[in-house]
């Protein structure tokens, strides 16, 4: 098993707790992947998917992708592209659509469309979602939305923020103990 870690607007793979997670991950015997993809700088999402391709010879059915805030979206748009299927995706503040917020522009071309919700799972065995209930971007209503549409398990983190650095979270041990029990 291996795991693909893809971070979000104005990240990095250093940033929030991508870090601690990669490490968690490889001390356990498993092989972690976090590409650098352009951000803000070219961020679109065909500079994403060219940057990814780098990596697409490591996607396989044993593969679990795990993203954060639009590193979600871009998990999104490569399971409805892909032939593959992969193991599971874990989508950590999760949104699949323009939010009406600041970052709306230069995320449109990860969002500004229909999903095909039935080619996504199928590209994918098993999904989980981990929102807080007072993320600051990303509305209740949409994380419903998306848990739905791809009958993820879902985990509410309380006062959780956007589940990143800002809000504390440079360690996430409930996506690690998640991650141990469901796929071990």
């Amino acid at each position: 098993m291996n795991f693909i870690i893809i971070h979000g607007v104005y990240a990095s793979p250093e940033a929030n707790w991508f870090p601690w997670l990669k490490k968690e991950l490889e001390s356990r015997g498993y092989d972690v992947i976090v590409p650098k993809f352009p951000t803000p700088l070219d961020q679109s999402l065909e500079s994403w998917l060219r940057v990814f391709s780098n990596y697409e010879s490591k996607v396989n059915e044993e593969t679990v992708m795990i993203g954060h805030s639009l590193g979600t979206a871009f998990i999104l748009n490569y399971l409805e592209k892909t032939s593959k299927k992969i193991k599971a995706a874990y989508l950590v503040a999760p949104f699949h659509k323009l939010l009406g917020i600041e970052y709306d522009e230069i995320n449109k071309t990860f969002l500004d469309k229909e999903f095909n919700w039935e080619k996504i799972k199928g590209s994918c065995s098993k999904f989980f979602v981990f929102a807080s209930d007072n993320d600051r971007y990303i509305p209740p209503e949409v994380t419903e939305e998306i848990t739905k549409n791809l009958n993820a398990e879902f985990n509410i983190v309380p006062n959780g923020g956007h589940l990143n650095k800002e809000s504390g979270y440079e360690e996430f041990y409930l996506l690690l103990e998640c991650i141990m029990i469901d796929l071990d």
